[in-house]
């Protein structure tokens, strides 16, 4: 397989999911319409689900087939980064204020889950080697799936009290029972297609890091990660052309969820043992960068910034794209030795 056909088939695959993004978001921006869902809550559970599937089948076939905890781990983790550091594509694309100035509220208990989750990642990461499992499980694997199903519900019954207090006991728009069928039709239809061109990446990116040498580690969280994105890049932007800030973040914000959720999948798919305790150390500054990361995010939703370094993007995200840079150095680095 040539250089010049893996490149091609990267291209055909970003050309469909991108046109399958836009169908997706306009589904489900009307989803939300129709049901009376807040659209961060739509981006957190619906979008942010859609748009994670490559990387859930790229970690349990890292897993399973190939038999590389490290490269399972490195995409889940790269992949959260990377989600993070298009906050500040989608800050400078906000030309007049910040994006920070208008999200809701409800990103900052997304974010919050985010860390949280990420916290125990680290942890597991420490200590995994010195934890029982539970048939060849990591005892924090259920943790995980439990705090992710805890921040569905927060979120969900947080962003309905807001919708509720600023417009008294809002009811959906009537609507008949064919466009519902229709509606729900597009948005399946939309799912599968960006779920097929998706899955599709990490055979790719693969093909791409063995042609030029790359260790797993490093093809997991850098390559690998940046072309499972794309789904979640590609809806986002779509959102963003829809005025959907809020299902923009929420997109983000909860596929890195479902990131970290899929560390506890993919465990229960590696049968040698703890997924966690076969990963390598160095995987701990990615989970630092992300921490840090989302903290600015958490600050920028609570400070709410006004102005622009250099009229591009606020402060937060100068920071957001300090942290990446760094921990790109320090994975570059590390694979480099």
């Amino acid at each position: 397989m040539t250089v010049a056909w893996i490149v091609f088939q990267l291209l055909a695959c970003a050309v469909v999911i991108a046109w399958a993004g836009y169908s997706l978001s306009r589904s489900a921006d009307r989803l939300a319409e129709i049901y009376g869902w807040g659209r961060g809550w739509v981006g957190l559970a619906m979008l942010a689900t859609v748009t994670s599937l490559p990387e859930l089948a790229s970690g349990i076939s890292a897993v399973t087939v190939v038999q590389a905890p490290n490269l399972a781990v490195g995409n889940a983790l790269g992949a959260c980064v990377f989600n993070l550091l298009f906050l500040v594509v989608v800050d400078l694309l906000q030309r007049r204020e910040p994006l920070y100035r208008h999200a809701s509220e409800t990103h900052i208990l997304s974010a919050a889950f985010g860390v949280v989750m990420l916290g125990f990642v680290a942890l597991n990461l420490l200590v995994g080697e010195l934890l029982p499992d539970v048939l060849y499980i990591g005892v924090f694997s259920p943790l995980l799936l439990g705090l992710y199903l805890l921040a569905l519900r927060s979120v969900h019954r947080h962003e309905r009290r807001l919708l509720e207090g600023l417009d008294g006991i809002a009811l959906p728009p009537e609507t008949s029972s064919a466009e519902r069928r229709q509606t729900w039709r597009n948005f399946g239809l939309s799912a599968i297609t960006v779920l097929l061109a998706g899955s599709a990446l990490p055979w790719v990116a693969d093909a791409l890091a063995e042609h030029a040498g790359l260790s797993r580690s490093f093809a997991g969280t850098v390559l690998m990660a940046l072309v499972t994105t794309l789904p979640e890049i590609a809806v986002t932007l779509s959102a963003l052309r829809m005025g959907a800030l809020d299902m923009a973040l929420g997109n983000l914000l909860g596929s890195n969820l479902f990131n970290v959720l899929i560390l506890s999948i993919d465990d229960a798919f590696y049968v040698p043992g703890p997924l966690m305790a076969a990963a390598s150390p160095a995987h701990m500054g990615t989970i630092v960068a992300a921490i840090l990361m989302t903290g600015m995010v958490i600050i920028g939703l609570v400070m709410r910034p006004q102005g622009k370094v250099l009229r591009l993007v606020s402060w937060i995200s100068v920071g957001i794209a300090a942290v990446y840079a760094l921990n790109a150095i320090w994975i570059f680095m590390d694979a480099s030795g």
